[in-house]
């Protein structure tokens, strides 16, 4: 692999990347400019209280609500924010109930139920740790705010990659609305918030999301047509809140129901010896709407949610106490093998299929419990600090179930999974102004993590020369880990409108156990993985406010990576610790409005992952595919994955857009068009011709009339119709997933 210089040493990457970003609204979707026509502040809460981005020494962006609002419309969930933020990807081979988040290439591709992930998720303040909650959806949004490198201090365990941030409308703060869409396959979102004043100090916010879309995919094996893809989701949340004097007391429920298809999979989609997409039926060109399978095919998923917010301002200080109650339930069956039939069977396809594989996952129970307590100053000079106390306790069930036959009711094999998690940590920052300017902030964290963990196959009656060996008993494992995350960090104002920052912090994710015996008998363990990063960077705002321009340098070296190999040869799925996984990039952001009524934006992201460990080994493709890596002496089907980059990582991310608008009326006509670029990303450890994706463009466009009160428009989604493969299943053939299909729809909105 030729190697690539190290940012801090690289100019020609910085000036590459000298081109830019931020999330940029669009016109109809801004708040509205500042009095002199400049850019609005963006207030974030990356660090726990609210301030200017451009005065926070993070590499954080924020998209805002009603820029959610574009990207998500058709009826497009959580990984529509995929390439929004410099440095972000998101993906799932689970469809909307599992999203896989990566940033600056660190995440894990694990499918199992009880994934950890190095970006953790934390949704109005409660972190959200399994999978299955992740995908919680976005409405009623204030902000969303992606906080890249260790965010270890304040926000703690799983967080060595970053964090996606989101904030909740909250009552009194906005308006209410309902919003309304309707596109291609009758895809349907109906979205609304209603603000209720019961007095000058109790209010209330009520708050819904549905969406539902037909079946659009034809499965040429399955009676009628327009079998597959269909969904259909609601979740609400309301909020009671007492807001006297110095004290605010907000308790909050919410729910979501989501029923439909899991994710389709696609037999032998990948041509051999290359990677181009071809069609389900011999001899014609890929269509993403058609399919053959054979297997049963649904997907069940409940949330439920309660939390209590209180905080009282005394002064010199704010003390916050959040407590928050998660639960969930889930059910998920699918073709794995993406076809129909077997070489055993009297047919089969597309291609060969060796052998057929339903298979079903279900979480029968999950429960989380998070308290946090913490303390913050309110001074603006002089000394500041936050200190706090966090409390986590997770208990998870899993189940997979085998199935025989494509269309059978009875499991052949079911393996069980039982984990019990406990978490604490113990924080504080300070940080210090001096007379010029120069800010100095300092904090760490001592987490304390433990893990239970017992699974079991205690059915298995496949025949035994499948290889499977019938049941198996208990298998325990304990996992524990106690370690100190900090960060160190300076700002200064080096001009009028230029900040300056630089950044060091270690980041941590707790040991994993992987233990999904369906077709495994041995447990696999992951040890504690710790990430140094060091950050240089810069934030402007110039032409009187007109153009907002950060651009951040970074390097990252993480020891005992913790990384997941799935299927291949070996038809398991086992976690790893890489001895070593360096990055470097550049992530730029701009934002301009160069003329009353335009707005413009740009975001590119350079990264660049290494695997560095000679020692580190994976089985190939469980499919004939042809491995670019060299082979292990003397072990066949295994392969050095020493010097490649980590899976779903792009070297390049680039997102467009542009706003403008022109008065007419007592309103305004607006357009607005975004668009999304990643280079090459490969599926797994190993590397091979077949299991990648060159590039994937997507393009939106909206345009439509709007007032204080109304706004309608017509919209679309992926209008060029770009079809990517975005992941593969390693398996026994060359099966993978695409992208979502071209939407076209309307929409309607009032406030009130």
């Amino acid at each position: 692999m030729r190697h690539i210089p190290k940012f801090f040493n690289s100019t020609a990457v910085i000036a590459s990347a000298v081109a830019s970003l931020t999330i940029a609204a669009p016109a109809y979707a801004q708040d509205e400019a500042a009095e002199d026509g400049g850019l609005d502040e963006i207030v974030v809460t990356a660090q726990r209280r609210s301030e200017n981005l451009q005065d926070v020494p993070l590499a954080v962006s924020s998209v805002r609500g009603d820029t959610l609002d574009a990207i998500t419309s058709g009826g497009a969930d959580i990984r529509s924010l995929a390439g929004r933020a410099p440095s972000l990807n998101i993906e799932s081979s689970f469809g909307r109930s599992f999203p896989r988040f990566y940033i600056r290439g660190l995440g894990n591709t694990d499918f199992d139920l009880n994934a950890s992930q190095p970006v953790s998720l934390v949704y109005d303040d409660v972190v959200l740790e399994n999978p299955i909650l992740k995908g919680f959806p976005a409405f009623d949004l204030d902000r969303v705010e992606v906080l890249r490198g260790p965010q270890g201090t304040l926000f703690g365990r799983n967080t060595p990659a970053g964090i996606v941030k989101f904030d909740s409308v909250k009552p009194g703060d906005k308006g209410s609305h309902i919003r309304a869409s309707y596109g291609s396959f009758n895809s349907l979102t109906l979205d609304g918030a209603a603000d209720i004043a019961f007095s000058d100090t109790f209010s209330a916010r009520i708050s819904a999301n549905y969406q539902r879309r037909d079946d659009w995919v034809d499965n040429l094996d399955e009676v009628g047509s327009d079998n597959l893809e269909g969904f259909e989701e609601l979740a609400a949340r309301i909020q009671f809140q007492l807001k006297q004097d110095d004290l605010t007391v907000r308790l909050t429920g919410q729910f979501r129901d989501s029923d439909g298809t899991a994710r389709l999979f696609r037999a032998n989609a990948f041509r051999a010896g290359s990677n181009d997409l071809v069609g389900q039926v011999p001899g014609t060109s890929f269509r993403r709407n058609v399919t053959r399978a054979d297997g049963i095919n649904f997907q069940k998923l409940k949330n439920q949610n309660a939390s209590l917010f209180i905080e009282y301002d005394f002064g010199p200080a704010t003390l916050t106490s959040i407590s928050s109650i998660w639960s969930g339930t889930f059910q998920s069956r699918g073709d794995i093998d993406g076809g129909f039939g077997n070489q055993f069977a009297p047919s089969q396809g597309p291609g060969v299929i060796a052998f057929s594989a339903q298979t079903q996952d279900d979480i029968p129970n999950l429960d989380q419990f998070t308290q946090e307590v913490r303390i913050a100053s309110n001074n603006e000079t002089g000394f500041g600090y936050q200190a706090g106390f966090f409390y986590f306790d997770e208990s998870l069930n899993i189940e997979t179930l085998d199935y025989g036959s494509p269309t059978d009711e009875t499991a052949d094999a079911i393996a069980l999974q039982r984990q019990d998690s406990k978490a604490y940590g113990v924080f504080g920052t300070l940080n210090y102004e001096l007379e010029n300017g120069l800010k100095l902030q300092a904090g760490a964290r001592y987490n304390d993590d433990k893990r239970n963990f017992s699974a079991s196959r205690p059915v298995d009656t496949r025949p035994g020369f499948l290889g499977f060996g019938g049941p198996v008993p208990v298998q325990r494992a304990n996992v524990k880990s106690d370690i100190i995350t900090w960060d160190v960090s300076a700002f200064f104002p080096a001009s009028e409108g230029v900040n300056l920052f630089g950044r060091v912090a270690r980041g941590y994710r707790a040991p994993s156990i992987q233990g999904r015996l369906a077709f495994g008998r041995s447990l696999s363990v992951a040890r504690d993985e710790k990430t140094m990063s060091y950050e240089l960077g810069l934030k402007s705002e110039l032409m009187d406010r007109k153009l907002r321009f950060n651009l951040t340098g970074y390097y990252f070296d993480t020891s005992d990576l913790q990384l997941t190999a799935v299927g291949g040869t070996s038809n398991s799925t086992t976690l790893l610790n890489a001895a070593s996984v360096k990055g470097q990039g550049v992530e730029a952001e701009l934002e301009a409005r160069p003329v009353d009524n335009l707005q413009l934006g740009l975001a590119v992201s350079y990264n660049d992952t290494e695997i560095d460990d000679r020692n580190l080994f994976v089985a190939g493709c469980g499919a004939p595919c042809t491995v670019l890596d060299p082979q292990r002496t003397g072990s066949p089907g295994v392969f050095s994955i020493n010097g490649n980059s980590l899976p779903q990582s792009p070297k390049w991310t680039i997102n467009a857009t542009m706003g403008y608008g022109v008065p007419m009326g007592n309103g305004e006509l607006y357009a607005f068009t975004d668009w999304y670029y990643r280079s090459k990303i490969n599926f797994f450890l190993y590397e091979s011709v077949e299991f990648n994706d060159d590039r994937l463009l997507e393009g939106g466009l909206r345009i439509g009339y709007r007032t204080d009160r109304f706004d309608i428009a017509a919209f679309g989604r992926n209008i060029t119709n770009d079809v990517s493969a975005v992941g593969g299943i390693d398996f026994n053939n060359l099966t993978g997933f695409v992208n979502e299909p071209r939407i076209w729809g309307v929409e309607a909105g009032i406030k009130f």
